[in-house]
């Protein structure tokens, strides 16, 4: 895993979210982005060579929804980025740990990406990312 890409956190409102998080961090977040698969609308802020993702619910029964209803707002899940999330999700499954899907999808920021059950992760969800090549776009 080449870095820590990004800390996605679960937010009710994200416009509220992005000033707090702009009064926080001193910057503004560069790109805000719809995922219809996810249900969510995602917020980007860079801080240094890692991300602030902040994501609010748009669906109904959504992830996010469900964690916000369950735990309240707050670290939703941590992201590696990878060279190869194919032969990553790989070794991950030799070494044991359940992932969520059997193969990567199309997330926001144009990346690739899979999740570690938290059950396999000490209760963390982690997300392996990809950037996905041009080729593929």
């Amino acid at each position: 895993m080449y870095k820590l890409e990004h800390i996605g956190i679960a937010v009710k409102d994200l416009q509220k979210s992005n000033q707090l998080f702009e009064l926080l961090l001193g910057i503004g977040h560069f790109k805000t982005e719809t995922v219809g698969s996810e249900g969510v609308t995602t917020s980007f802020f860079q801080t240094g060579e890692s991300k602030i993702e902040l994501l609010e619910s748009h669906m109904e029964g959504s992830a996010i929804g469900r964690f916000i209803e369950k735990r309240g707002e707050g670290i939703h899940h941590i992201a590696f980025e990878v060279p190869n999330i194919r032969k990553e999700m790989h070794r991950l499954r030799e070494e044991g740990f359940q992932l969520l899907s059997n193969h990567p999808f199309r997330g926001a920021d144009n990346k690739w990406v899979c999740f570690i059950h938290p059950k396999s992760a000490n209760g963390v969800l982690v997300e392996l990312c990809q950037s996905i090549p041009e080729e593929e776009e």
